[in-house]
């Protein structure tokens, strides 16, 4: 527990000698939830770069570890950083008394592929991968593309749109739907949802308040699932849904619970990151105009602008772990059951690892940026995205060749852990 940090770290720093307890100063842990922050969180980045390898944050209630190397390093090290629980470190800091009624929450997130450690992991990823195939993956192409098309169809004419609203959530909303079978017209249900389970990560500290609501989504959530997958069951179909509850590896099936948890995952994260990366890219593009019109006069660079849109702006800003054991990592002593929070913006910034870091370089060779993760827990859905993204945003700058930003200042969510914009109003 944060109050605990200097009585804790005080003993066992004693007994390991050299481990020190590396806090994030005062004024920068202000910072890092200041509404400053979340309008432009890279040079508040830059500088717990440059202050710190690993350290307590008071703010965030954990360990943050800003640096590429450190990430990575890591994400790698699953014995130490764990996946399991992950999550749950928000219980703790609740009252004692409020934890029954927390029950559905903490069942839903001890489980599944996210938040699984081996063996289970690689059990539950190889039954999602042999459900989830690249070509399952490939065969929605030519369906991507028409539905860009319609969704630009519907705009052209009035010569102005919310890119997120009216594009960029729709979109992938649509493919993650279709893909897993579920009722297209239930998309703004699922947005609801998405958003409500989300809320809850935002911030290292969490009221019982926006807990519970984040509950109430995911039981809405977990209910409307669960219906799909008992019909998919009676009548299979040609969708995810199916494919799941089918799926068998040397004679294993997930079970229900692993299959819920893992179709809200596939819910919440085939379109949330997809919008953000779409609208954050195109919204990075409309602010470099050179850039926009390199990529305009060679479409041959879109594979490697989304890279770059992934790793300047990259959707998905932190990467929560916990500690299974006491750990001396970088001169510090992480205890068992620490929360620790994998700075993924700020590593895909590290200068030592992406020469002129703030600069956006469509052509960036190579790009080892780690906005989809790294290690065993590598985003299951990247080829999608990787696809996805490329047909809309190049079908924009094509059919839409004057577009334009509408607004000159535009808000950013306040949420830490993912980065997008409120609205994205542009003119053609």
């Amino acid at each position: 527990m944060p109050h605990n940090r200097a009585r804790l770290c005080g003993s066992a720093c004693a007994l390991k000698g050299t481990a020190m307890s590396a806090k994030v100063s005062p004024a920068l842990d202000d910072l890092l939830v200041s509404p400053g922050f979340y309008q432009d969180p890279y040079p508040i980045y830059a500088e717990l770069r440059r202050q710190v390898r690993v350290a307590w944050s008071e703010a965030l209630g954990g360990w943050l570890i800003p640096r590429y190397d450190d990430v990575v390093a890591t994400m790698l090290d699953v014995k130490h950083f764990s996946s399991q629980g992950r999550v749950l470190a928000v219980l703790d800091r609740l009252p004692q008394e409020l934890r029954p009624h927390f029950r559905p929450f903490e069942n839903h997130f001890t489980g599944g592929l996210i938040n699984a450690d081996p063996p289970n992991h690689t059990r539950l990823r190889a039954l999602v991968n042999h459900a989830f195939t690249p070509r399952t993956v490939e065969r929605l192409k030519p369906r991507i593309q028409v539905l860009v098309d319609e969704l630009i169809d519907n705009v052209v004419a009035g010569g102005q749109m919310d890119l997120i609203h009216d594009f960029a959530y729709p979109l992938p909303a649509i493919v993650i739907a279709e893909i897993l079978g579920v009722p297209p017209e239930t998309r703004e249900d699922f947005q609801v949802w998405s958003d409500g389970v989300l809320a809850f990560q935002g911030t290292g500290f969490v009221t019982p308040e926006v807990l519970d609501a984040a509950q109430t989504h995911l039981i809405a959530m977990r209910n409307f699932l669960a219906e799909l997958l008992d019909d998919r069951r009676k009548q299979p179909r040609d969708d995810l849904l199916s494919e799941l509850v089918r799926a068998e590896v040397e004679g294993d099936r997930l079970t229900p619970a692993e299959l819920l948890t893992t179709c809200v995952t596939l819910l919440i994260a085939g379109h949330e990151t997809t919008t953000n990366l779409i609208a954050s890219g195109l919204y990075t593009l409309l602010r470099q105009p050179a850039a926009l019109d390199r990529l305009r006069s060679d479409p041959s660079l879109l594979p490697s602008a989304v890279e770059e849109m992934m790793r300047y702006e990259g959707p998905l800003q932190r990467n929560p772990r916990r500690m299974t054991e006491d750990y001396e990592y970088g001169g510090a002593l992480l205890r068992k059951g620490d929360y620790v929070l994998q700075m993924m913006g700020a590593a895909n910034r590290d200068g030592q690892q992406f020469p002129n870091p703030e600069q956006f370089d469509l052509a960036r060779t190579p790009n080892r940026h780690i906005a989809f993760g790294f290690g065993i827990h590598f985003c299951v859905g990247a080829p999608l995205a990787r696809m996805e993204v490329p047909i809309a945003v190049g079908t924009v700058l094509r059919r839409l060749p004057n577009l334009r930003l509408a607004a000159e200042e535009l808000a950013w969510r306040p949420h830490g852990l993912l980065r997008g914009l409120y609205k994205l109003p542009v003119s053609f």
